[in-house]
C-alpha cells in the first residue's frame, strides 16, 4: 500500500486546516494519523475504520481535529480547526489491520508526511 498526504502548510493560530491521505494498492482494514514535532516522539492523532462507524481520536485533540473517509476515493482526511502553535509538526498517514494496531503504532505502512505550521 501507498499512502500520499497533502494539505499542510502554514497556518495562524487560531486558523484550520484539513489533511487528505490518498491510500492505493492494498488497503488494510484501518487508517490513522499521527504526528512529530521538533525533538519529539510521534504521537497518535485520530484512526478511522474504512468499514464501520469506529473511529479514537487522542484525548487531547477531539474537541479540535475529525478524522473522516471517503471510500470512494480512498481517501482519509484529517480537519483541524482552531489550530495552536504546539500544533506544529510534521503530520503522517498510516494504515494497518485493526484500529488498536494504529493506535499503538504498529502499523503496516506509513505516508511520507506533510509539514504543518501554526504561526503568527
Amino acid at each position: 500500500v501507498q499512502l500520499v498526504e497533502s494539505g499542510g502548510g502554514l497556518v495562524q493560530p487560531g486558523g484550520s486546516l484539513r489533511l487528505s491521505c490518498v491510500a492505493s494498492g492494498r488497503t488494510f482494514g484501518a487508517m490513522g494519523w499521527f504526528r512529530q514535532a521538533p525533538g519529539k516522539e510521534r504521537e497518535f492523532v485520530a484512526a478511522i475504520m474504512w468499514i464501520g462507524t469506529t473511529i479514537s481520536y487522542r484525548d487531547s485533540l477531539k474537541d479540535r481535529f475529525t478524522i473522516s473517509r471517503d471510500t470512494a476515493k480512498n481517501t482519509v482526511y484529517l480537519q483541524m480547526n482552531s489550530l495552536k502553535p504546539e500544533d506544529t509538526a510534521v503530520y503522517y498517514c498510516a494504515t494497518s489491520e485493526k484500529i488498536a494496531s494504529v493506535i499503538a503504532g504498529r502499523v503496516d505502512s506509513w505516508g511520507q508526511g506533510t509539514q504543518v505550521t501554526v504561526s503568527s
